[in-house]
């Protein structure tokens, strides 16, 4: 959990920070992308995302909620209308920042902190074991198992050499967790 700041923020009072993080939520929703330094974008993120989830929401209230902070209404119409419903199916993490080197003038650290544009990937889990071979469905009559046993043979034995090379590969993956 982040440590609480103390004092002044981000070299001022805290109404000269809320200004502040509201200029630059207004400008990063009207831009989708903005180049500061990396503590105003750290402290960017959790109210840009927390704009975004009341955008997705979509009712008067929240509305008037992100109103409050940003004033611009075309930039929440904006944010109402086309950011949050490229969001809709994202739980979260609607922001990503990247650090860019230092600033020329007094090296301050930079960062551009940007809407992420990419689909959101399916969550893709490994399985450890092999799952069991379903059985071969019984032939009806005597004729067709002397017809068909070559070809069934011929199908077990790729089946059995699967099972056979994964099952050392899943004894190491037992070991490695052991150790």
């Amino acid at each position: 959990m982040p440590k609480p700041t103390k004092g002044a923020r981000l070299g001022g009072s805290p109404a000269h920070e809320r200004l502040i993080l509201a200029n630059l939520a207004t400008d990063l929703f009207r831009h989708g992308k903005l180049r500061t330094t990396v503590a105003k974008a750290k402290r960017l993120r959790p109210l840009a995302e927390r704009l975004i989830t009341k955008a997705k929401k979509g009712d008067i209230h929240n509305r008037r909620q992100v109103l409050t902070v940003v004033k611009d209404k075309g930039v929440v119409h904006q944010l109402f209308t086309e950011i949050a419903p490229t969001f809709s199916e994202r739980p979260g993490g609607y922001t990503r920042i990247t650090k860019v080197g230092p600033r020329k003038g007094d090296n301050a650290p930079m960062a551009v902190i940007e809407l992420v544009t990419e689909p959101l990937n399916g969550v893709t889990t490994r399985r450890t074991e092999a799952p069991a071979a379903a059985p071969a469905p019984a032939p009806a009559a005597e004729e067709t198992e002397a017809a068909e046993a070559p070809e069934a043979a011929a199908e077990e034995a790729p089946a059995a050499e699967a099972s056979a090379t994964e099952a050392p590969a899943a004894e190491g993956e037992a070991k490695k967790d052991e150790a």
